[in-house]
């Protein structure tokens, strides 16, 4: 049998994460339950054309932004489905709608995806903007694109770190992150995960994906610069012993933004699905008392459907 069908990507540390069952089954037993509740979704998206509008990006939900900028449009991480799962009825399920729905986004012209867990490469989402955006671009980690392939996906392209695309004078770059990757039994880090750098002539843009904290972030801006406007995960970090080393908490992002000496950055990955242990509203209230305790840091956590203009 081929060898690469036993490949197993790595952090650039050299280390795969791999929980055993024994920490899963102790996360489990200790497990409390989250106060969960419903964060607000704002309508102000409705007062802007979408399709003549232009330079301001949206938070949707979870990791999916809508980035217009130049003309262009930038969806990440798209999930529009009802559950982050393989299946209808079971698994994590959205707490809160998309702020708005695909179908009113008039035009997509890149899907960027960091990584193949279901809350951040939903398929379904996938093989609909295909069919309402035929020309959309869409780029994958390595290992990833036969999963939309098999859809009749179209117009795909998968990519190791450091690798580019280019489009629409827009490079995009994919980067390391501290994560991992599985889909089903049998495929653990069979395929890459990572960050989006999109680097305009003016100025750049960067989305982390889902990621622990490491040196890659450092790395990244050593090699491609500091994006003006950074996209950081906030959520899914507790229990922290068993979470840490994929997920980062709200004082770690902020320290992603510092890394990368980012101008502004935004909360993600947080009110949108209940995937780990703390409460829905505890990462804007710790990235809060984190940035005080910083001082002048521009970090915000968004509301939905809000318009950030791009300055």
């Amino acid at each position: 049998m081929p060898l690469f069908l036993f490949a197993e990507y790595k952090n650039s540390d050299g280390n795969a994460l791999n929980k055993s069952f024994k920490e899963l089954l102790e996360w489990s037993r200790n497990s409390e339950d989250p106060i969960i509740s419903l964060i607000d979704i704002s309508s102000e998206w409705q007062e802007i054309d979408l399709a003549t509008d232009d330079n301001y990006v949206i938070w949707i939900g979870h990791s999916t932004f809508l980035i217009k900028k130049n003309g262009y449009t930038i969806l990440t991480d798209p999930i529009f489905s009802e559950r982050a799962s393989p299946f209808k009825r079971i698994g994590p399920k959205r707490l809160i709608p998309p702020a708005l729905a695909l179908e009113d986004i008039p035009k997509i012209d890149i899907v960027t995806v960091s990584h193949n867990h279901y809350d951040h490469l939903d398929i379904d989402s996938l093989q609909k903007i295909s069919t309402y955006h035929p020309d959309a671009v869409f780029l994958v980690p390595a290992g990833d694109l036969k999963l939309l392939n098999r859809k009749t996906i179209k117009n795909a392209f998968e990519f190791e770190w450091w690798e580019s695309f280019n489009a629409n004078n827009i490079k995009f770059t994919f980067t390391p992150v501290q994560h991992w990757s599985k889909r089903g039994l049998f495929d653990r880090n069979k395929s890459l995960w990572g960050g989006w750098y999109i680097q305009y002539l003016d100025y750049a843009l960067y989305h982390a994906g889902d990621t622990g904290y490491s040196g890659d972030f450092k790395d990244t801006k050593n090699k491609l610069g500091s994006p003006k406007y950074a996209f950081i995960p906030i959520g899914a970090y507790d229990p922290e012993w068993f979470m840490a080393a994929s997920h980062v908490n709200p004082e770690e992002a902020l320290q992603i933004m510092i890394d990368l000496g980012a101008e502004h950055a935004f909360g993600m990955h947080w009110g949108t699905f209940v995937l780990t242990d703390e409460d829905t509203l505890e990462p804007p209230q710790r990235l809060k008392k984190a940035i005080n305790d910083k001082g002048n840091i521009n970090f915000q956590s968004l509301q939905p459907g809000k318009v950030i203009n791009l300055k």
